[in-house]
């Protein structure tokens, strides 16, 4: 079964919907398809609590602040043209998701109430309460459902994108000259792989969290955009580069893991030992306000010295009610759990939260495949370098879709799918007897990659590392190659890959920088 769509847009967090809106807005007469694997609204942005890096208030701050900080985030690997020209762009690209829709916490004057998080030298952050990525999510959703040339395909899983080697007869591709033609869409409710051909594929897939036991990511974070595009042969760098938020609630058994957010420490909240003892200021000057690297090591050290299972963050000497209005959801959570803020300590550990690296982009969104373009997590622009500066994301999302939209508009109409794309093949396949060999292996896989290539890695770890992903990898392979294709196993092979990409460029990495530390390169 096939169809055919102008756009392809897979994935419907804040990267993907901002750019199926500017597309569908400016070319009524163009198809749009998104297609998400979960209901549509499932995605990191939703989770997003603290808010959107933006520069507002020019009394206080300035770009070239804004610069400052994300570069100082960066470690020196970011690239410098891309984090003016994002953070430049910024303020107008925030106006047009508030035109959206999009409501932000205000001040009874009426200017935005700026928050602060780490590594951020002064108040940037515009927030709705500790809810701003579902608050974004729920204005672009109610935005997109008015486009009568949207068409939202949810429980539709992409396997894979078409390119050249899926035509009846193979041409000589020399490397670099890939293009992308669409995907291969499982339809989750019918079960059937269609081919969906598109003139541009949009890739805004999210990132790779549950390649890690404890993650802040939904269970969409599997890495799928990541994992096709390699197989695609675009090139991917900067994967050794993931970012562990330091502060996850520790509530053993829950996945995903619920975050508290930095900007709870940046209302002035405390990190304190089991035994109440306060210890940022061994590690940093700027205490609680370091980067996460250097706030997710610190913590990692501590719980390495004293054997615990996690580390405190203290709010009790806080404002209760300034702390109840601003994070109603994070006091709710907790109190649910029995912790409440105003008298207890809430139990906290690093969790992998947000992937620095990923699939390579010039400025325009275009990766190094043939109108294949990609953005959000998924994408490595060249804006967080080593580490991302804390709420940059959604405003890197939202600054590469108008890019990604801007060069994709003027191509799309030139573009002619060939006829000799073959459909998808099941020969030879059949059902799985027991899926819990994919569940096994998956948590192997984690358990894996948490212990051995987790905040603080070693030589020794990712070599060991990459000997035992070796097996899984086979045995991946004979089940992906001999089954009934389901969402399960296609995670299950996405992570393997996105695994395997950790691995090899940690290996590669010979220094310590920002989000990536290897004992042995000390």
């Amino acid at each position: 079964m096939k169809f055919n769509t102008d756009f392809l847009v897979i994935g419907s967090g804040l990267a993907g919907l901002a750019y199926a809106l500017k597309v569908a807005s400016k070319r009524p007469d163009a198809k749009v398809t998104i297609v998400t694997k979960a209901e549509e609204s499932e995605s990191n942005t939703r989770y997003a609590q603290g808010g959107i890096a933006v520069m507002l208030d020019k009394d206080e701050d300035s770009f070239k602040n804004h610069i400052t900080d994300t570069l100082i985030a960066g470690d020196g690997l970011c690239d410098k043209e891309v984090v003016k020209m994002v953070v430049k762009k910024g303020p107008k690209r925030f106006r047009e998701i508030t035109n959206w829709g999009a409501q932000f916490d205000k001040h009874p004057s009426g200017d935005y109430d700026l928050g602060r998080e780490g590594g951020h030298s002064v108040n940037r952050i515009v927030h709705h309460k500790d809810v701003t990525g579902w608050e974004m999510s729920r204005a672009l959703l109610e935005q997109v459902h008015s486009m009568p040339n949207i068409e939202i395909l949810s429980y539709h899983f992409a396997i894979d994108l078409i390119t050249e080697h899926h035509f009846k007869e193979q041409p000589e591709v020399k490397p670099g000259e890939v293009t992308c033609y669409g995907a291969y869409v499982l339809n989750q409710k019918t079960q059937q792989i269609e081919r969906l051909l598109s003139k541009i594929t949009l890739l805004a897939s999210g990132g790779t969290g549950h390649v890690y036991k404890s993650t802040t990511n939904p269970l969409v974070a599997t890495g799928d955009g990541i994992a096709m595009a390699y197989r695609a042969k675009a090139f991917i760098q900067n994967m050794e580069f993931i970012q562990f938020h330091p502060t996850s609630l520790y509530n053993p058994g829950a996945s995903p893991s619920f975050l508290i957010s930095e900007a709870v420490r940046g209302f002035g909240a405390k990190l304190k030992t089991k035994s109440g003892e306060a210890f940022m200021h061994k590690y940093d000057q700027r205490e609680e306000l370091a980067s996460r690297d250097i706030v997710a090591r610190a913590i990692d050290s501590e719980l390495k010295i004293s054997g615990d299972d996690f580390v405190y963050l203290d709010c009790r000497h806080l404002d209760m009610e300034a702390f109840k209005k601003h994070f109603p959801n994070i006091y709710e959570k907790c109190a649910s759990l029995g912790i409440y803020a105003e008298k207890d300590m809430i139990p906290v550990v690093p969790a992998a939260h947000y992937l620095c690296g990923g699939i390579n982009v010039d400025m325009k969104g275009r990766t190094n495949v043939g109108h294949l373009y990609a953005c959000g997590e998924c994408s490595n622009t060249g804006l967080h370098g080593a580490n991302r500066l804390a709420s940059n994301s959604l405003l890197e999302a939202l600054v590469y879709a108008h890019k990604c939209y801007k060069d994709g508009i003027k191509k799309y109409e030139s573009i002619e799918i060939p006829a000799e794309i073959n459909e998808w093949s099941a020969e030879g396949t059949v059902e799985p007897k027991e899926k819990i060999v994919i569940t096994h292996m998956r948590k192997e896989l984690q358990t894996l990659m948490s212990d051995l290539v987790g905040i603080v890695r070693s030589n020794e770890r990712l070599r060991l590392a990459k000997e035992k992903l070796h097996l899984i990898y086979k045995e991946t392979k004979n089940l992906y190659d001999n089954s009934t294709l389901s969402p399960q196993l296609c995670e299950l092979r996405n992570l393997v890959t996105i695994a395997y990409l950790i691995i090899e460029q940690s290996i590669d990495r010979k220094e310590n920088r920002g989000g990536y530390f290897n004992k042995d390169l000390v």
